[in-house]
């Protein structure tokens, strides 16, 4: 998605399989979840504190738009932006921007102390969720927040069968069983903030408008292009009915609702808890 934690390609790590980032227009379908959230993220990043003097952490950065919000928007001192493949960070440099290819799921992953750890789009796609969320809490100052956002699925057995809702259903099934993506645990998030010490705990949900051109509608339309062999392996959908949700999404009978992205974020007490 948005910020995804791309890596060498190969492995079927982070999504490399589907989603690997030197395909043609990776870039640019990254960039198109961006446009769909980044306003969101960067609206709680910044009420949540961050701005001059905050050293920020952005695991998974993508092509970096937060990242580079946060200096020239919210003035802050610095941001690592880390991904295990940063071409995409790279190519846009900007002063205060320090970028680091590094796996995070690796033990010796340990870059320092953070005002504000950030994630979006990243641990759904990684097993071991609870132990990364964590190691990220440990990399939280006192007083710093820990923030993640992630997917949450809104199709249920009761949603009304649309395009949409048959061809997600359809990629949240196909992705899983080829690069281990699941999303069913991301509304556990606030307990598992708590459980890594973080206090005070809390959450948000947004689910932007499916609109015929949108970025979150072109974001889809894109994705399901490049999952199509994991949708067509679960055997839930066709050739016929991939094309078919591309062509409702842009159209002006599209009556479905996106997938949420679930945000969380916890504070590390200035001092230990009794």
């Amino acid at each position: 998605m948005t910020a995804s934690p791309h890596g060498d390609a190969g492995d079927g790590r982070y999504g490399e399989a589907v989603f690997p980032p030197g395909q043609a227009g990776e870039g640019e379908r990254i960039d198109f979840g961006a446009l769909a959230y980044d306003d969101i993220t960067m609206a709680r990043l910044r009420a949540l504190g961050a701005g001059p003097g905050w050293r920020c952490l952005d695991v998974g950065a993508g092509t970096g738009t937060v990242s580079r919000r946060l200096l020239e928007e919210a003035g802050v001192a610095s941001v690592l932006a880390v991904d295990r493949d940063v071409r995409f960070l790279s190519e846009r440099p900007v002063p205060g921007l320090d970028v680091l290819q590094a796996d995070i799921t690796a033990a010796d992953f340990g870059p320092g102390r953070f005002q504000l750890v950030h994630a979006r789009f990243v641990l759904m796609h990684l097993p071991e969720y609870d132990r990364l969320i964590t190691a990220l809490a440990e990399r939280v100052a006192p007083g710093g927040v820990l923030v993640l956002s992630d997917a949450v699925d809104l199709t249920s057995d009761r949603t009304p069968d649309t395009p949409y809702t048959t061809v997600m259903r359809a990629m949240w099934q196909g992705l899983r069983a080829s690069i281990g993506t699941d999303v069913s645990w991301v509304p556990s998030y606030p307990q598992l903030l708590r459980a890594a010490g973080l206090v005070p705990v809390a959450a948000e949900i947004h689910v932007p408008p499916l609109l015929p051109g949108s970025p979150i509608s072109r974001f889809w339309a894109d994705t399901w292009e490049r999952s199509r062999g994991a949708m067509l392996a679960t055997g839930l959908v066709d050739d016929t009915a991939v094309d078919t949700a591309i062509h409702y999404l842009a159209s002006d009978e599209c009556a479905a609702l996106s997938a949420g992205m679930l945000t969380t974020w916890g504070r590390r007490p200035e001092k230990a808890l009794h």
